[in-house]
């Protein structure tokens, strides 16, 4: 703030400078000049220089003042913007597009950094130049001074007007540039979809609609800009001939001298440019204004998922997972509409592997995502050892449950990284933390990654759509393993995998989940085999539980859910056979 506050001292110095020198010249004029002198002259010439020199000296200390502590508060904000996405729960993101996000992340934060470097101080030190220049006009004579204000008072209207106008105009701009931004985002990721059904002129036509429509509204910006132009322009050059009018009848009539009438219009000349700037720091007003709401609209964003105030802790961890009259429901969620979770009575003991089976639709995968707390229970409650785990820390808590999904998502990083992500208590090139990668690839059947161009040190790409989604699925579970967490929850991780290369990753969970307990949704049979007992979900409720021998004799709806499985696994082997 010091540095800012310097910024803007030095600004108005740089003005003064600029104000002081129409009254050296009228001091050059009505003397040195009229008499002939010289000397003086030369003298008056040096003062003019020297205060140019100073106006420029000045404008580069503004620069180096403001500079620094610009980009610091543009680092500072990108930095707290980016970790408050992180910190807001996954309903956020499931509500905001993500190109909306990065236009806010880059452009309206750049557009902040560059409002506090140049259009804050420019427009205080501008309004003060005008003000005070406007004012010394009338130590010339009051006459010119007064036609000179009353003709430029239309300029504030017009400025309001502007205003009200741009600023809407504004906020439709950047949020229709945080659309494009995000319609660009989904064609890259979705490239190969696009070209497989050749719908490349579909996504092209739906991108241009956005685009014209981006293009519409910066047109009407820039004839609000242009309008407001005019005026700045016609209105100054309007005061400039009527006060040269009435300058020349006033010298004529003895009442100003040749050397007055120099300075008033060297005075108002002066003004010129902060008169002209002024719409253009009007509109940038705008847009930082705007680009500000934006930000903080994701900044006021309520943190539902949260640390408790007082957290409670789990000494030894056991690794008993419970579900206890749990319920759930997103918050989209129609008024008087059934709860997707319905009421889930369910416990995992300590080293237990429970597989969750049911039809498509039953809330599966979203009871996966309540113990680590991805989102909050709607009613009952989610247990680790005893333990609420709202009770928990979200660090405590996710140090012992561990999670794969089925869409495995990879990050634009080394295989190293990548596996090794929730391992932040090891050096990821320690000794230590290869024998955990190398355990962890073993376990996912994962090997390939030696054989990449540089081994584990591979960059995998975005996304890690460099690889097979196979590949990716077993880096996915890796990841996991690797965790070494006590509970592990597991999405369907294996239905991107071929038979043969499933069977090797079964047989090596075996012995990792020999000690870890294991909630796995089950989408095929032969995931079925992993477990030690099956709970079968039908309609957001759990409504057998059992081994799998038992639920096939006891409970008719399991034995339809296997059968479904049962056929979509041989639909998989033909289809594998066939390639």
């Amino acid at each position: 703030m010091p540095r800012l506050v310097g910024g803007m001292l030095t600004a108005l110095a740089a003005t003064i400078m600029t104000l002081i020198i129409p009254i050296v010249l009228q001091g050059a004029v009505d003397g040195p000049i009229a008499d002939g002198h010289i000397p003086l002259i030369v003298w008056a010439c040096a003062g003019v220089l020297l205060l140019g020199a100073l106006e420029a000296l000045f404008v580069f200390l503004r620069r180096a003042f403001v500079l620094g502590p610009a980009t610091k508060v543009e680092y500072e904000i990108r930095q707290e913007f980016y970790q408050r996405l992180q910190r807001l729960p996954v309903a956020f993101h499931d509500r905001w597009q993500s190109g909306q996000l990065l236009s806010r992340m880059m452009q309206d934060i750049s557009l902040v950094r560059r409002w506090l470097v140049f259009g804050v101080i420019m427009l205080v030190v501008n309004l003060l130049t005008v003000v005070i220049g406007t004012l010394l006009l009338f130590r010339w004579h009051w006459a010119l001074g007064t036609a000179f204000i009353v003709i430029s008072v239309p300029l504030w209207f017009f400025g309001y007007r502007f205003e009200q106008r741009y600023g809407t105009l504004t906020r439709q701009s950047q949020d229709r540039a945080g659309d494009l931004a995000t319609s660009v985002e989904e064609s890259v990721h979705g490239i190969r979809v696009l070209k497989a059904f050749g719908r490349g002129k579909h996504a092209l036509a739906k991108f241009t609609r956005q685009a014209d429509s981006l293009r519409g509204i910066e047109m009407r910006k820039a004839r609000e800009v242009g309008l407001l132009w005019f005026w700045l322009e016609s209105v100054p050059m309007l005061a400039f001939g009527v006060c040269l009018l009435l300058g020349i009848w006033l010298a004529t009539l003895g009442q100003l001298t040749v050397g007055e009438l120099f300075a008033f219009f060297a005075m108002a000349t002066a003004l010129r440019w902060p008169l002209d700037s002024l719409g253009f720091l009007f509109s940038f007003l705008m847009d930082a204004r705007t680009a500000t709401d934006r930000i903080f609209e994701v900044f006021d964003e309520q943190d539902t998922i949260a640390d408790p105030e007082h957290p409670a802790t789990i000494g030894q961890p056991r690794g008993e997972l419970a579900f206890r009259g749990v319920r759930f429901r997103y918050q989209d969620a129609r008024a008087g509409e059934r709860d997707l979770l319905d009421g889930i009575d369910l416990v995992l003991r300590p080293g237990e592997t429970m597989a969750l089976v049911g039809l498509t639709g039953s809330g599966k995968t979203t009871l996966t995502t309540l113990p680590a707390r991805l989102y909050d229970v709607t009613g009952g409650r989610v247990e680790l050892d005893g333990v609420d785990v709202r009770d928990l820390t979200l660090t405590e808590l996710r140090r012992h449950i561990a999670m794969a999904f089925e869409d495995a998502t990879l990050f634009s990083a080394t295989v190293r990284e990548n596996v090794l992500l929730g391992r932040d208590d090891l050096d990821i090139h320690s000794p230590q933390a290869q024998a955990v990668l190398d355990e962890a690839l073993q376990t996912a059947q994962a090997q390939f990654a030696y054989e990449l161009p540089e081994g584990v040190d591979t960059t995998v790409g975005e996304e890690g759509l460099s690889l097979s989604g196979g590949q990716r699925q077993r880096l996915a579970l890796a990841r996991a393993v690797a965790a070494a967490p006590t509970v592990m929850v597991l999405d369907d991780p294996l239905s991107a995998l071929d038979v043969d290369t499933e069977a090797l990753v079964e047989a090596a969970l075996r012995r990792v989940l020999a000690a870890t307990t294991a909630l796995i949704v089950a989408h095929r049979s032969s995931t079925v085999a992993l477990a030690d007992r099956v709970a079968l979900l039908e309609d957001g409720r759990i409504t057998a539980v059992g081994t799998h021998t038992e639920l096939l004799h006891s409970s008719e709806h399991y034995r339809y859910v296997i059968s479904s499985l049962q056929d979509e696994d041989q639909r998989v082997r033909t289809t594998e056979v066939n390639l």
